[in-house]
């Protein structure tokens, strides 16, 4: 072996965790050389340097670029339509609208809730009702706005807290009541109540966020004969495949979609969208490549959001901090569609803390406006908003710091779920503790208290906590390892890397295992044409998902590796292990040979592992936990929030790469910052159109709205009943209590609290005029 072959492995002494024997278990892994450290991005050099192929970067031979007239209206019906002008305009190629014949399919909301693609009944501001293609996107614009459609105007209801008024216009004929009120119920809430020293009961609102990632929504479509191929920007690209398949009547054998590289999705692109659907069949009229990418604009209509929740809470609390009842209601919309409007906003108060006499009451109603999809951790941040206020509402009540009540209520069982089934492992109270001294937390408020309340700046601290009902990943994954003569290897998989660092994750898994460096391992994903099926990249799942999978590929190859060395060694494999690229009896470190001098795998030039991601442990629960701590700066006269510092503590199971590790936690934190300060969605009641449809007016948070300082602190305790890495998910968890956070540290500067999102110079300031008139 040469030099430069000798520096793919790590010189270390420390042995490969020793491989099971085929149909064992595999241990868990004790010390690790990568695994845990903060390693750099496999692709770190192709994202910053541009080399990364982005499907908005794609551009094909003879491609033409399409676009998509939508509806100005919030609800419409188009009485007639006339395409003629654009059809004769300079470098258009097809056009589609409901009058044509390869549009004629449906799309599918939900399985029970199907539309035309370019459907006549309008239902929300953005609706698809024609397309174009052309051979500039400037001339397929241009053809777009020469299209002429006579609407009729009907009317519409913008507002959920409206929609169920009996002077409200109807959304679909049924009504505007998705589906009946959906009702939790355990123990007896009134006798809970009725148990308590302190009940308290407050209404909390979430505004809506809109999905708005940094690449675009779109894609790019291909016919070859007739088979289809699709460059999506997308978080999964089996999904993609199943929906296009189903919904243009094709084989999934027929469908292949490529989306090697994604510039931000948080859930908005875990399908396929319509502008799939159309894209393709424009590709198939022309018989061209046609790249279609929706505007900055079109994103804030159509591609989802997080819903508005309107919640109440009540609680009730003995004086030594026990809690006895919690009553939850919560009224909230999808859309114009029911695609789950208050999914989820009831699961902290439903598993959270311990308590005995729960009620949850979600009424999911329609408007007119864009369809919501899942958006990082849905229903919990709204949630959280009220139920993590509510908590320090009742400590304050009862003269007890906000975490000791905290502490006083932790299960190590889920309460929501049938038979109370444990946690594999609860981190919750160590997240508290370990927060609670890491940022200071009981010097902190005694300091604060002693500033003046006449000063024009105060400081406040809060914290919140949470759990995520998901993150414990699950079957099915299928990942196959190749290892060449060389020493190089392939790993093949199906995931998409969101951003997130998952390539990087894998890679590191099979460098832990098979001791080699991450740099000589090549990596091919998310092609539906050649790599193995998987499921979205979502919810937290892909790593304690996808990692298993590749760890079990890498033992099988090492084993192979072991069998083939034990015939040159004449030893039994089980006596063996790998270190430093070469394999060595363990007893007798004087026989050994390296990988690439064995004569089994000259021969063979490849040893392929399949590796297969096994169930999750059976009547058992894997969820992460987390903690957040934050301090803030407010200026009474101006309203302005500034968070100087911001601490989380996660239980996520085994840290599997330090550096991306932190960049969720970063990541998750500034998008909470959002919710709680800057984001929403304005929709004009007399118009029903959206006033805020861009990233001037729309206030994404920014770098300098983010934290002064940010710690991550992980637990970093392998959850080995979970899975076979130890893993559970952490993009979700992080963002789920950081708005609560910041609300109740803004609670502590001002004294007010602040029950509507987002926290903005003009609501602080009509809280705080409220408040000097009430003095």
């Amino acid at each position: 072996m040469s030099t430069d072959e000798k520096s793919w492995y790590y010189q270390s002494d420390t042995p490969v965790p020793e491989t099971p024997l085929p149909g064992t278990q595999p241990a868990p892994w004790k010390e690790t050389r990568v695994i845990g450290k903060s390693i750099p991005r496999v692709d770190a050099y192709e994202r910053v340097s541009g080399r990364a192929i982005y499907p908005s970067d794609l551009s094909l031979p003879r491609m033409l670029y399409g676009a998509i007239l939508r509806s100005p209206y919030p609800h419409a019906r188009v009485k007639k339509m006339d395409t003629t002008a654009a059809e004769k305009m300079e470098g258009v190629r097809a056009v589609l609208s409901a009058a044509s014949g390869e549009a004629g399919v449906y799309w599918p909301y939900t399985r029970e809730k199907k539309v035309k693609l370019f459907d006549p009944e309008c239902l929300y501001e953005g609706e698809t009702i024609a397309a174009v293609a052309a051979e500039t996107p400037y001339q397929a614009w241009d053809a777009v706005r020469a299209i002429k459609v006579d609407y009729e105007i009907l009317p519409f209801v913008v507002d959920e807290r409206k929609s169920l008024d009996s002077k409200s216009p109807p959304v679909h004929p049924a009504g505007n009541r998705v589906k009946p009120l959906g009702i939790y119920q355990r123990g007896d809430t009134d006798q809970g109540f009725a148990q308590a020293d302190l009940v308290l009961e407050q209404t909390y609102r979430t505004e809506c966020e809109i999905h708005t990632p940094m690449e675009l929504h779109g894609c790019l479509a291909r016919w070859e004969r007739d088979h289809l191929t699709i460059w999506e920007s997308t978080q999964g690209v089996y999904p993609v495949q199943a929906r296009v398949a189903e919904v243009l009547g094709l084989p999934l054998s027929r469908v292949r979609v490529i989306g090697h590289y994604m510039g931000g999705g948080f859930g908005s692109k875990l399908q396929a969208d319509k502008y799939t659907i159309i894209a393709a069949i424009l590709a198939k009229k022309t018989g061209r490549p046609v790249k279609l990418f929706l505007t900055r604009e079109e994103t804030y209509l159509a591609v989802g959001n997080r819903p508005p929740a309107n919640m109440k809470l009540k609680a009730g609390v003995k004086k030594d901090g026990t809690l006895t009842a919690l009553h939850f209601n919560c009224i909230g919309t999808g859309g114009a569609f029911p695609v789950g409007g208050t999914g989820l906003t009831d699961w902290l108060v439903k598993d959270l803390y311990l308590c005995p006499n729960v009620r949850t009451e979600l009424s999911d109603v329609y408007v007119n406006a864009g369809p919501s999809r899942p958006f990082r951790a849905p229903g919990h941040p709204q949630g959280a908003w009220a139920l993590e206020q509510m908590m320090d509402a009742l400590a304050e009540g009862i003269g007890m710091d906000p975490v000791e009540l905290r502490l006083k209520n932790i299960p190590t069982f889920s309460q929501a779920r049938n038979g109370n089934p444990p946690y594999t492992t609860t981190g919750f109270k160590e997240c508290l503790e370990e927060g609670a001294r890491a940022f200071g937390w009981e010097k902190a408020r005694k300091e604060i208290s002693q500033i003046p309340k006449k000063a024009r700046v105060r400081r406040g601290v809060g914290m919140a906590g949470s759990l995520w009902v998901a993150g414990g990943g699950n079957p099915p994954s299928t990942v196959i390892l190749r290892l060449f003569s060389d020493g190089s290897v392939n790993l093949n998989m199906g995931a998409s890397d969101i951003g997130t660092g998952t390539k990087t994750v894998m890679a590191l898994v099979v460098a832990e295992e098979l001791g080699i460096k991450p740099e000589v391992i090549q990596i091919e994903q998310a092609d539906t044409g050649t790599t193995q099926y998987a499921t979205a990249s979502g919810g937290s799942k892909t790593v304690p998902t996808e990692s298993p999978a590749v760890r079990a590929a890498a033992i099988d190859v090492k084993q192979q590796i072991l069998k083939l060395a034990a015939e040159e060694l004449k030893t039994d494999p089980s006596a063996l292990t790998i270190r430093q690229g070469m394999v060595v009896q363990a007893k007798d470190p004087s026989k050994k040979i390296k990988i690439t001098d064995i004569p089994g795998l000259k021969s063979q030039g490849v040893l392929v592992g399949i590796g297969r991601r096994g169930p999750n442990p059976r009547n058992k629960i894997v969820n992460p936990f987390c903690a957040q701590f934050c301090e803030v700066e407010c200026n009474m006269k101006t309203g302005e929030v500034r968070i100087i510092r911001f601490l989380s503590v996660n239980d996520s199971g085994r840290v599997m790469d330090r550096l991306t590790y932190d960049n969720q936690v970063v990541g998750g934190i500034t998008m909470g910052v959002g919710l709680a300060l800057t984001e929403m969605r304005v929709l004009d009641e007399q118009t029903g159109k959206m006033l805020n449809k861009n990233w001037h007016d729309y206030k994404l948070p920014t770098a300098l709205d983010a934290p002064g300082l940010v710690f991550s602190i992980p637990l970093d305790r392998p959850d080995n009943e979970a899975n076979l890495t130890g893993s559970k998910g952490l993009g979700e968890p992080v963002t789920i209590p950081t708005a609560a956070a910041i609300a109740n540290a803004v609670y502590q500067a001002t004294g007010r609290r602040m029950t509507i999102s987002p926290i903005n110079p003009v609501t602080l300031c009509a809280e705080l005029a409220k408040g000097r008139q009430e003095e």
